[in-house]
């Protein structure tokens, strides 16, 4: 097992990314389904927080069947985390994490997320302060560095275990990088093997598959995975690496019954959480990769994006379960590019 602090995690757990503009409860409640054991809500400002910002504050709703669950916060004050970390306390999370990753511009470049990778030094002091302010357990998520030449993790790793944090997430890239490139598991295999090191170490970065999870897990050692993107309209990624793991079999992709079924299943919730409009609306982005791979899908995608009713919508999502009945999608590269500047990863 893993633990983080009092949380009891299964051997090699696999972790549900926290993405902005999607890890929102109704996503989280279909990857929970699907056997993602620790998942953290979207990243949420620290600023917003403290001014009570309505749309702020509602990214801090998270449900009993969610746990164990993280609120993801960041900032780049130190009594304004501080404040941050003392509001999400009340919510009664499983933990609280702080995000030093994110590469967006409008975060970055004004001294947040993976802004801070410019500065060690503030990073701890930003670390130490949440640490003081909560009774939870602090995790960080970050990067290797902000470029080449500041691949800084090895030093940050240490320095945050040593101010208290109880798990550290790496992404293998640096914040330069964006989303190009391939992420790089060697430097996060060093972190994981450094004596010093006795926290988990969650790696994150390219995993879309199975066979890759295992391959990663093997070869670099790391506690366990964490996986963003590639969940995105495939929430069956969790169960899939879990499968694999387990036996060293391939289950076979959902049907088209179970593709229909999970996305009015996230669709409903969606509606019930945020509203029929902008639930409806907020959907729309995930058709494309649960209905990836269907011939002649795209006439239906069309539709599905212009449905402004629930039940319209749900009627194309059956006749999409009826005209397909039967068919064998095959694994298939799952669709990114449409969320490259909304995940905080």
């Amino acid at each position: 097992m893993v633990t983080i602090d009092k949380i009891v995690l299964p051997d090699f757990p696999l972790l549900l990314a926290p993405m902005e503009d999607v890890s929102d409860p109704p996503f989280r409640a279909v990857c929970k389904e699907n056997g993602a054991d620790l998942m953290y809500t979207e990243f949420i400002s620290s600023e917003g927080l403290i001014r009570d910002a309505i749309k702020s504050r509602r990214k801090l709703d998270i449900f009993d069947y969610e746990k164990p669950i993280g609120i993801q916060i960041f900032g780049g004050d130190e009594d304004s985390l501080a404040m941050a970390a003392k509001i999400v306390d009340v919510t009664n999370p499983d933990l609280l994490d702080i995000n030093f990753g994110c590469p967006v511009k409008k975060v970055a470049c004004k001294g947040a997320g993976a802004g801070v990778l410019k500065d060690i030094d503030l990073m701890v002091r930003l670390t130490d302060a949440v640490v003081k302010s909560t009774n939870l357990p602090v995790t960080v998520k970050t990067r290797l560095g902000w470029d080449d030449n500041t691949k800084n993790i090895e030093e940050v790793a240490e320095r945050l275990q040593d101010v208290g944090i109880k798990a550290l997430a790496i992404h293998g890239r640096t914040r330069s990088q964006m989303y190009k490139g391939h992420a790089d598991w060697e430097l996060i295999a060093k972190v994981k093997n450094n004596p010093r090191i006795t926290i988990p170490i969650f790696g994150n970065g390219d995993i879309d598959s199975p066979q890759k999870a295992v391959e990663y897990k093997n070869r670099y050692g790391v506690d366990g995975i964490m996986i963003g993107r590639a969940a995105i309209g495939y929430p069956w990624i969790f169960r899939e690496i879990k499968h694999y793991v387990e036996t060293g079999e391939l289950l076979a992709p959902p049907t088209v019954e179970e593709r229909v079924a999970v996305s009015k299943n996230h669709l409903r919730k969606s509606v019930e959480w945020k509203g029929a409009v902008v639930g409806i609306n907020e959907m729309r982005r995930h058709y494309a990769n649960y209905l990836k791979g269907l011939p002649g899908i795209k006439e239906y995608r069309n539709r599905l994006v212009t449905l402004k009713e629930l039940e319209e919508v749900e009627a194309v999502l059956d006749e999409v379960a009826e005209r397909f009945k039967g068919y064998q999608v095959e694994p298939i590269e799952i669709v990114l590019e449409n969320y490259h500047e909304h995940c905080a990863i």
